[in-house]
């Protein structure tokens, strides 16, 4: 299948709940207007389609200086292991620069996936998590 990527591309709450929904992520894909607030405060959002449909996102919040979080990471089930993650990857490492770390917070599921792409774990991070 042929992908198109896009580096800061324009998707609105449904494509980006669409896309939550269909890769399993567990992320509020039912609040649209939060969903919304996602997409309008993120610093980078970089996108994976299959004939113009969503089908891949990655989302950061970065300072484009010393950190980026990638918050989230969401692949539909059926294009998964076909390399989108880590290409998205790749395109967000070339946006932000080999000065900057790159940090994320793994679903239990994935745990095992991000070492295979080039991320090392950490032992050292703490968390206040959200209330609702």
């Amino acid at each position: 299948m042929n992908y198109t990527y896009k580096v800061h591309d324009n998707i609105d709450a449904a494509e980006l709940s669409q896309v939550f929904k269909a890769s399993g992520i567990r992320r509020p894909v039912d609040d649209l207007d939060r969903l919304q607030k996602m997409i309008d405060q993120a610093d980078i959002i970089i996108t994976a389609r299959a004939e113009n449909k969503v089908i891949g996102v990655a989302r950061a919040i970065t300072d484009f200086s010393y950190c980026c979080y990638l918050s989230d990471l969401a692949v539909d089930k059926d294009h998964q292991k076909a390399g989108i993650g880590k290409h998205l990857i790749k395109l967000l490492q070339d946006e932000i620069g080999e000065e900057v770390s790159l940090l994320l917070l793994s679903a239990p599921e994935a745990m095992e996936y991000y070492p295979k792409i080039g991320f090392t774990s950490l032992d050292n991070g703490f968390s206040i998590p959200r209330k609702k």
